[in-house]
């Protein structure tokens, strides 16, 4: 009886392995959409990205004479994240940041006034 409790265990514990292993293997493939967002009134805007593709955490500047400015992205990994950077120039005005990751809002800031800075992550 107690071969047969030990086998049954041992054979459960496998499969919750096998299940978790299938699992991972799957967050590991999947791609997902990032979009990075500023709008404001803000001229001479400074913006910097950041996102994390498959382990390895990429990043790109940006300058914005002018906003809105859009950039879209796709990243795929286990390990998902990053953030927006939008630092505005001596003239002033205010810029909000924002991330999206398949479509759902995760953070926004506002940055007001000459040398400001606001900064969205997720």
């Amino acid at each position: 009886m107690v071969l047969v409790v030990c086998l049954l265990l041992v054979g459960g514990c496998a499969a919750v392995v096998a299940v978790f292993v299938d699992e991972v293997s799957d967050d590991v493939s999947k791609t997902f959409g990032v979009t990075y967002r500023v709008t404001g009134d803000a001229k001479d805007v400074a913006i910097g990205y950041s996102t994390w593709r498959d382990g390895n955490l990429s990043t790109s500047q940006a300058t914005a004479a002018g906003l809105p400015w859009v950039k879209k992205v796709e990243a795929k990994g286990l390990v998902g994240g990053g953030a927006l950077t939008v630092t505005l120039g001596a003239r002033g005005g205010s810029a909000t940041c924002s991330v999206a990751v398949d479509g759902k809002e995760a953070k926004t800031a506002t940055a007001t006034g000459p040398h400001a800075t606001a900064t969205c992550s997720y």
